[in-house]
């Protein structure tokens, strides 16, 4: 049975949780109306990628940087609270479920470290996985945390077994290979990397795991950026692009099916057969016939980390 999938790539409105959420809302409406079962959305999307990381001077531009930064902690998303509750009331009412990376705050112990993380809501509007990016690259370290093995999980849907990572964490072998473990039929990889060698890390990966490959980055240009961002002006030029998307979907055997959607602020749609996946392992199944757990093992620790216990009588 085919499942037809929409990737989100319209840029977000930075730096604004509430407006970016409203904008989700719209392009779920769109999609579920255009029959897409899964919807995916890019890297940190609510609110936002970081990209000025990559354009401010490292040990620089130090009063910039606290003051974007504010204003990202102030629009990032409390997992305990109730910030998604528009995006799960949407999944649930039109049955989708809905991929989206997020700026998540720690609200349990700092109150302050933001993680980069992507959720995945069911379609009956609760969130089945929350994975927090293991190691942010370069820059990235700047702004978030990093993630634990916890949300390593793939999680069973309509649309199949889904697993993600984000962005660069698809060039970690273990990482793919916990998910490959747990029966993985679609890879979700949420990113901001739009470059040649990303889709054909992508296009391994499909190989590799004999499974869907669903990636998206954000088509978004200098324009694209609220006229209220800090020195906007001086970090952008209106017409450049700052990432032009290439939403991809591979099929199980490394081919692309749809896309990559380049330059273009919209929606990627396509059709999967999960079925797929499962034959394509008939000849390689990197965790199964073809593993040899005699000569390698892999040992993944999945229990929640926390910086402190507390004991009280």
């Amino acid at each position: 049975m085919t499942i037809k999938i929409g990737v989100i790539q319209i840029p977000p409105v930075l730096l604004q949780r509430e407006a970016t959420i409203e904008q989700m809302l719209a392009s779920i409406d769109e999609a579920a109306g255009a029959g897409a079962e899964l919807l995916v959305f890019p890297e940190a999307y609510i609110p936002g990628y970081p990209t000025w990381i990559w354009r401010l001077r490292p040990g620089g531009d130090m009063a910039l940087s606290s003051e974007i930064h504010a204003r990202l902690r102030a629009n990032a998303v409390d997992l305990h609270g109730d910030a998604l509750i528009p995006l799960q009331d949407a999944a649930a009412r039109h049955g989708v479920t809905v991929v989206t990376g997020i700026h998540e705050i720690d609200s349990c112990y700092s109150g302050t470290t933001l993680f980069n993380t992507v959720v995945t809501i069911g379609p009956d509007g609760r969130i089945l996985n929350r994975h927090r990016k293991l190691m942010p690259t370069n820059p990235e370290r700047m702004v978030w945390g990093m993630g634990d093995g916890s949300g390593l999980v793939v999680v069973a849907t309509p649309a199949g077994r889904l697993g993600s990572l984000i962005c660069w964490e698809c060039y970690m072998p273990l990482a793919r290979y916990a998910l490959y473990a747990q029966g993985m039929e679609v890879f979700i990889n949420p990113t901001w990397d739009s470059s040649d060698t990303g889709l054909a890390t992508q296009r391994h990966i499909a190989k590799e795991g004999g499974c869907w490959v669903i990636s998206t980055a954000t088509a978004m240009q200098g324009s694209d950026i609220p006229g209220d961002f800090p020195e906007r002006d001086e970090l952008y030029a209106a017409d450049e692009w700052i990432n032009v998307g290439n939403a991809v979907v591979i099929s199980p055997s490394g081919e692309i099916t749809a896309g990559p959607l380049n330059r273009d602020k919209g929606i990627l749609y396509a059709e999967i057969d999960v079925e797929q996946a499962r034959r394509a392992r008939r000849s390689l199944d990197v965790c199964g016939h073809y593993a040899r757990p005699d000569l390698f093992s892999l040992s993944v620790n999945r229990i929640p980390q926390s910086p402190v216990t507390f004991s009280d009588a």
